[in-house]
């Protein structure tokens, strides 16, 4: 399974391949002009409420992470079709966030690979 994670401010590469926005909101500062996307699945993201709690600090990142986890457990089946396209090409997630270990697309990335191994 090939997925990459990215931030949407890092300049678009050919190794990218299929480059897909995972974020509700659109990042701020980016015009939708410049941004180099193929997708934008703003319907994967967290749901409003965990994000905003993730932010504010009122949950941990493991609980965020079991949330979300949670949340896309609810979408399996409309996020099959991504974790096949990742087994036969390139594709990388985008997010907006600045801290790149703890952010929505990481925990996607892992939930793709349970779905491609299925």
């Amino acid at each position: 399974m090939a997925v990459h994670l990215k931030r949407i401010y890092e300049a678009a590469e050919p190794e990218d391949g299929c480059r897909i926005l995972v974020d509700r909101l659109w990042p701020r500062g980016l015009s939708k002009k410049n941004a180099v996307l193929n997708d934008w699945l703003k319907e994967v993201a967290p749901s409003d409420e965990l994000r905003q709690e993730f932010h504010r600090g009122d949950i941990s990142w493991d609980e965020f992470r079991r949330a979300y986890l949670g949340e896309l457990k609810a979408l399996r089946e409309s996020l099959r079709p991504l974790a096949d396209r990742a087994r036969s090409a390139t594709i990388t997630l985008l997010f907006a966030a600045s801290d790149e270990r703890h952010n929505n697309a990481v925990v996607l990335k892992q939930y793709l690979a349970m779905l491609g191994s299925d």
